[in-house]
């Protein structure tokens, strides 16, 4: 079992299909090994062989993997906040939760010509470079924080926290103000706001960001960010599943990213 889950672990975000050659290098398996395995995965499914004779994850892996999911009710209760907010952004807005060390993204709604995201569903980030990532490591227990802070920072831009001391001083911002704000922490055009989203019993089991253009704008969206992680703990708390938009309880007739003349852009 341990070299299934290695072979698929070879998979990487944004990978279509990989060759049997590549899986075995990736995963530390014999050629022959990975060919084997690769073969039975193809029977049952879970990968697909093309006409080039690469394979890619098949439908069955995702169908079992989406029945097993302890994310699936969250991801249900967040979808109707998730759409009626990115009615008002316009952009992209997102669901992420933690996951060991690192944030892992559930759910992303986008728009066409919306500013730069790295982020993509199913894939990670580590917890110092996002806004979902601060307002995760706010909550998170404290032998967690204390990994990350003792880990190396690598950063992306200028604006990246890189070092432990600005990650602690921003963690204690985010759990004072009750939110993230992230001026080009992942890219210079982007700018990241988070928020928690909690259960019934006010634990914080996620985070939902928009992730915008790099202005002063960005902050107004604070106020729908914490109406939608409301509507989600509402459904969270009730065990109601999201059912479509226009349930959340957001206002879409005003932008929150209009310009405004009486602020200046950053």
């Amino acid at each position: 079992m341990s070299r299934v889950v290695r072979l698929l672990d070879a998979f990487a975000p944004g990978d279509t299909a990989l060759g049997v050659s590549e899986i075995a290098r990736r995963s530390g398996l014999h050629v022959a090994t990975a060919s084997r395995l690769v073969a039975e995965l193809v029977q049952q499914g879970l990968l697909v062989r093309l006409d080039d004779r690469r394979v890619r994850p098949g439908v069955r892996l995702w169908e079992l993997a989406s029945r097993a999911s302890p994310t699936l009710g969250l991801r249900e209760a967040a979808m109707p906040s998730l759409q009626d907010l990115h009615g008002v952004v316009g952009h992209h807005v997102q669901l992420a939760v933690l996951d060991g060390h690192e944030v892992l993204h559930l759910e992303r709604l986008s728009a066409a010509g919306a500013v730069v995201n790295l982020s993509r569903i199913a894939g990670r980030l580590p917890l110092h470079l996002s806004s979902s990532g601060l307002v995760l490591l706010a909550a998170a227990p404290e032998e967690v924080r204390a990994h990350v802070q003792a880990a190396e920072l690598p950063g992306l831009t200028p604006a990246s926290i890189t070092t432990a001391a600005r990650l602690r001083a921003e963690v204690a911002r985010v759990r004072a103000q009750g939110y993230a704000l992230c001026v080009g922490h992942v890219h210079p055009e982007a700018t990241g706001i988070a928020v928690p989203v909690r259960d019934g019993r006010g634990d914080v089991v996620a985070a939902l960001s928009a992730i915008v253009p790099a202005t002063s704008a960005a902050r107004r969206l604070v106020p729908a960010l914490q109406a939608a992680a409301r509507g989600t703990t509402r459904r969270l708390s009730a065990g109601v599943p999201g059912d479509g938009p226009g349930r959340a309880g957001l206002s879409l007739g005003e932008n929150p990213l209009a310009p405004d003349p009486a602020l200046p852009a950053r």
